[in-house]
């Protein structure tokens, strides 16, 4: 993950800008000429470029696979190389769940450009994912192939627990993009439980919340993906708006029910072809309630949003020097802390970092009343995702949640278009079952 964001921040808090001169070049009286210094290309930017064409090509082969090829065993194998490629020899960096917050900055920060390769890793998987469903997460994600490789035993979970954990990460979104956004912090970047693994070099805490994801991912299926990943929030909005998306079988469903439950991530929508007038009455009953209520659970949010505003702001460094000041008795025969002792070395006069600290305190008080209100249109979403059952008859992927995997395609005993039907694969599997 990029740390641009980070030193960004700093360099605010400081008030330097990037551009500064800090010494001045020697002048010489003697009519020297200084010679025009020529830098090779730094490898780290060559090393950017190969990664963004590297991105290209597996996002591509990984649609390829899964739509055209219908191959589990290649989508495992590419998934296997980006876990090495992009996990341990690139170390996480640059991802493009953290590009998130790059994107945020540059777009609520004037004087912050957003990294070309940065952009182009936010916006590539999304390109993808709108055109052929999260075949970004299939394959070419390191994160979702680590907890792949754990995932031995995945045990199912209840459609209303998947829901319910599923609003964790539009919180984790919110306030990445809300810490971003004002310039105090990146928080994706800060605690991703991951890149500590890929670089060997996190704190133990960290270490710790690793594992804890990996051995829980031995029985749920994916983890971190399905009820942390604020990435996985826009990659979700996507595929339900996809061109083209996975299917489980290659031509007609034959109601055989053998990829029934062959889904590690519940993300397979079962038939619904009951006809109940009653229960469709209260159903409708239901959503008109919840479709009411929507607007009060966003203005419900957005007022419990603006009453969390200074602790939110708390966060930043520049609030947090602030607070110090004012609870920082002056008279004990203690000395300062660093903080304070380098704020008076700076010579910045305090009422200017006042004025400043008032200015980001009201930005926090707008955007957590977004925040706020924008997890209330979340929670009422789902709600009405929960009730709403739509007629079908065939089993399907849910579009949203579906990682594109293809593991549901192996457990489909149609062949091709023409519904030829392997008796010996759907053997195998029943016997499995």
């Amino acid at each position: 993950m990029t740390n641009s964001g980070i030193d960004m921040t700093a360099s605010l808090f400081t008030n330097f800008c990037f551009a500064i001169q800090r010494f001045p070049k020697p002048e010489f009286e003697s009519g020297y000429i200084e010679p025009e210094t020529l830098l090779p290309l730094p490898r780290g930017e060559m090393l950017a470029w190969l990664d963004v064409a590297v991105l290209i090509l597996a996002l591509s082969l990984a649609s390829w696979l899964i739509l055209k090829k219908r191959s589990r065993m290649g989508v495992f194998w590419l998934s296997l190389f980006s876990l090495v490629y992009f996990g341990f020899y690139r170390q996480g960096c640059v991802c493009s769940i953290g590009a998130i917050q790059n994107v945020t900055l540059g777009i609520f920060t004037g004087n912050y450009t957003v990294p070309l390769v940065a952009l182009i890793f936010f916006l590539a998987p999304l390109i993808f994912t709108l055109l052929f469903g999260r075949t970004f997460c299939a394959a070419v994600c390191p994160f979702g192939a680590l907890q792949d490789m754990v995932a031995v035993k995945p045990m199912r979970m209840g459609a209303s627990l998947n829901a319910l954990l599923g609003m964790i990460p539009y919180l984790y979104l919110g306030m990445a993009i809300l810490f971003a956004a004002t310039a105090t912090d990146f928080i994706i970047c800060r605690y991703d439980p991951f890149v500590g693994i890929f670089r060997l070099n996190s704190s133990f805490g960290m270490f710790l919340f690793a594992g804890i994801l990996l051995v829980s991912g031995i029985f749920i299926a994916r983890p971190y993906c399905r009820f942390l990943c604020p990435y996985g929030v826009l990659l979700n909005w996507m595929s339900r708006l996809s061109w083209k998306h996975m299917t489980i079988t290659p031509a007609e469903c034959i109601q055989c029910r053998l990829c029934e439950n062959s889904c590690p991530y519940d993300a397979i929508d079962y038939p619904q072809t009951k006809k109940d007038p009653i229960g469709r009455r209260k159903q409708v009953n239901r959503m008109i309630l919840l479709v009411v209520l929507l607007p009060l659970l966003i203005v419900g949010g957005a007022w419990m949003g603006g009453l969390l505003h200074q602790t939110f702001a708390g966060v930043n460094p520049k609030v947090k020097l602030v607070r110090m000041l004012l609870t920082t008795d002056a008279s004990k025969d203690k000395p300062e802390p660093p903080e304070i002792a380098a704020f008076r070395s700076s010579g910045i006069p305090q009422t200017q970092l006042m004025a400043e600290v008032a200015a980001i305190e009201r930005d926090f008080l707008i955007g957590s009343r977004i925040f706020g209100g924008f997890i209330g249109l979340a929670f009422g979403l789902t709600l009405i995702g929960l009730i709403r059952t739509p007629y079908r008859t065939d089993y399907i992927p849910n579009r949203g949640s579906c990682f594109s995997c293809g593991k549901c395609m192996d457990y489909c005993p149609v062949e091709s278009k023409s519904c030829t039907v392997n008796t010996e694969v759907s053997q195998r599997i029943t016997e499995n079952l």
